[in-house]
């Protein structure tokens, strides 16, 4: 067997295109602004091309960039001030921040109507209790548009999601028991993991550690979605997944890169979309 390789870029672009044809029927555009605290490298290519990317889908794109010296007190000053700019539909603070500043009184300080990362308490309870109106997480939320590209009625399937982050693993347990899936949440004290892995109708790899999951650690025809970001010393990026052997083993697979990352992105944009469809 030869896993067919589930293409994020393409679903991405599919995804943004429908957000566009929404975005260009609606009389008032909807607002996303970014807040950037810092100069953290990556951060900033994190957030131009967010930027490039709402801009694309005909969003406004609002920008708040702050220095490194910021005070936890400025940075709650400009979620103040975007919580009540009724122009503004989706805020999204850029992590991590600088050392000194906590993140998450901050993150709780964005209305959860705006939360369109989807971690305010709020939206985390609401994801709980199965209340469609709340902000799912990205990159979790593109994960499942992924799986669900291979196979719609995902009901009775057995899924391993490796990884218990607030920001991923959680999230996705929540999303694949919505589901009807029977979900174990792995990670680094869970006993025999290989074994627990094998089980898996639906893999899902979070951890941060290159070429974890090898293709004995597969079921024979699983869908395996990986969520790694692992950039070696020559710049390559790897995948918390043996992609060479695990894709002889799965019926289908992501790459890395493009596979996850370009979801989450596209479904910021999907998040901002909902938030202005929620205030009209």
């Amino acid at each position: 067997m030869v896993a067919s390789i589930i293409d994020g870029k393409a679903i991405a672009a599919a995804l943004r295109k429908s957000i566009a044809a929404e975005v260009a029927a609606m009389p008032v555009k909807p607002g996303l602004a970014v807040i950037l605290v810092g100069d953290d490298p990556a951060s900033h290519v994190y957030v131009n091309n967010k930027v490039k990317a709402t801009e694309e889908v005909g969003m406004k794109s609002v920008e708040r960039r702050l220095p490194e010296t910021a005070t936890a007190e400025q940075v709650a000053k400009v979620i103040d001030e975007l919580n009540a700019d009724t122009s503004v539909h989706g805020i999204l603070l850029q992590l991590p921040l600088p050392k000194h500043i906590n993140s998450d009184p901050l993150i709780q300080r964005i209305a959860p109507e705006k939360d369109v990362d989807g971690l305010t308490f709020i939206n985390i309870g609401k994801l709980v209790a199965g209340d469609a109106a709340g902000m799912v997480p990205c990159t979790p939320q593109g994960s499942l548009r992924l799986i669900k590209s291979v196979r719609q009625d995902l009901s009775g399937l057995d899924a391993v999601v490796i990884g218990r982050s607030l920001l991923f693993g959680k999230p996705m347990a929540q999303l694949l028991l919505a589901e009807n899936c029977t979900v174990t949440s792995a990670h680094s004290r869970t006993k025999n993991l290989a074994e627990v892995c094998r089980r898996a109708d639906i893999l899902v790899a979070a951890v941060g550690k290159t070429e974890l999951v090898k293709a004995d650690w597969v079921k024979p025809g699983a869908i395996v979605i990986d969520v790694g970001i692992n950039r070696q010393d020559n710049g390559k990026l790897k995948g918390d997944v043996d992609y060479a052997s695990v894709s002889q083993v799965a019926s289908a697979i992501t790459p890395v890169p493009g596979g996850v990352g370009p979801m989450t992105i596209a479904c910021l944009l999907a998040n901002t979309l909902k938030a202005a469809g929620a205030r009209a």
